[in-house]
């Protein structure tokens, strides 16, 4: 998840911007091999600890995204048995995506559903076209499997094999199948409206226009729609704004 790459040329960028949108358009539903819509993306160490920083260097590339599998060892934390997915029913997404520093970067890495993956690289491109920013991209694993530090950091995550918020059930996370997105800006609001991190608290008001704040109608929710995935921001009762999942819970 450093370093940036060279700057490709004028005709080079072209290339690429054509090849990758070539794969977008045959995009589907399953993922039964790696598949890559570009050159593999340049990953970056892990920082550390939680900070502002990006999760990945600043690149001069175009989006590029590469679909993995992944190993138990790529994830201590996040799977173990019992999980309602297997591992080998997991893909590691390797992708640029548009930074806070209105930059793009490489290194974002989310694991996801084996079956969803290509839609997903779909959607991703588009937010990256859209320059829509995303603090960082990084699996749930660097932060040991806490959601909660995960989303102190404001990363954006997909799989963790956990339990659903206030219920006995597994999350879609725990089956790849949700993607929480800049967390921070989009906090989970219980009904009572509370927020249970207190540095995302100014953002409980919807009617703010900050950069990575999801609203409804937007950019982002449309993305997710045009892959049938629901948003939390949609929820009666507790309102999840980071939250998109195939079955809209």
């Amino acid at each position: 998840m450093p370093g940036r790459r060279p700057i490709r040329s004028a005709a080079a960028v072209a290339a690429l911007i054509a090849a990758t949108s070539a794969a977008a358009a045959c995009g589907g539903g399953d993922t039964d091999e790696p598949t890559s819509s570009a050159t593999p993306p340049t990953a970056t160490a892990p920082t550390g600890t939680p900070s502002g920083t990006p999760s990945a260097a600043p690149t001069e590339q175009g989006f590029q995204a590469e679909v993995k599998k992944v190993t138990r060892g790529d994830l201590p934390h996040s799977w173990r048995p019992g999980c309602p997915v297997p591992v080998s029913g997991l893909r590691m997404i390797e992708m640029t995506y548009w930074g806070m520093d209105d930059k793009p970067h490489t290194g974002g890495r989310l694991v996801v559903n084996a079956k969803a993956a290509k839609d997903l690289v779909g959607v991703f491109r588009k937010l990256f076209d859209d320059k829509y920013p995303i603090e960082r991209m990084e699996p749930v694993d660097k932060y040991k499997g806490s959601d909660f530090d995960s989303i102190e950091a404001n990363n954006t995550s997909a799989f963790n094999c956990r339990r659903a918020t206030g219920s006995s059930s597994f999350s879609q996370h725990a089956y790849g199948l949700a993607i929480d997105i800049n967390p921070c800006q989009n906090p989970y609001v219980y009904a009572d409206g509370r927020i249970a991190h207190p540095d995302c608290t100014k953002y409980k008001n919807r009617n703010r226009k900050a950069p990575g704040m999801i609203h409804a109608g937007d950019k982002v929710v449309r993305a997710f729609d045009s892959i049938g995935w629901g948003w939390g921001g949609e929820w009666s009762g507790a309102k999840d704004y980071q939250h998109f999942s195939s079955n809209g819970r």
